[in-house]
């Protein structure tokens, strides 16, 4: 098979209905919108979340608590069992954003405590949990917070 042999598969490709052209095309006079109602009308149609007039979901079930989501502290976070995998001695958000280790550094970086560590090695961070910080020492190596 060659390059200019390619073909789609078939019936891959279809041409796009045109509606409004003609009662034998089966989509002509009310062009698949039936007779009247508010989904007929151009630009009709009801808004999102909207029940035909029973009061709605978003506004049946409490609201409770606060959500600081727009202004929250968002951290990249790695586990200690990664960090086991770098032969390095020195580890910095830098160097992993450079080794592709981490993709975005968003806020900070925390060292969560999942996996072992089997060396010492200094560990440059935002945060840490106390489990990350006690493998760390435990190895012989330092936690340092940022």
């Amino acid at each position: 098979m060659k390059l200019h042999e390619l073909r789609p598969a078939k019936g891959a490709k279809t041409k796009k209905t045109r509606v409004g052209r003609g009662q034998a095309s089966g989509l002509g006079k009310t062009s698949g919108r039936g007779h009247g109602g508010q989904k007929s009308r151009s630009g009709g149609g009801v808004r999102l979340g909207f029940e035909g007039g029973q009061l709605p979901i978003y506004r049946r079930l409490p609201k409770r608590g606060f959500s600081n989501a727009r202004f929250a502290t968002k951290y990249a976070i790695l586990n200690i069992g990664r960090l086991a995998e770098l032969e390095l001695e020195e580890i910095s958000p830098q160097i992993l954003l450079e080794q592709g280790v981490i993709k975005k550094l968003y806020d900070g970086l925390k060292i969560l405590g999942d996996g072992d560590i089997d060396r010492a090695m200094t560990v440059k961070a935002h945060k840490f949990t106390k489990s990350a910080v006690e493998k760390i020492e435990q190895a012989g190596g330092k936690a340092e917070v940022i």
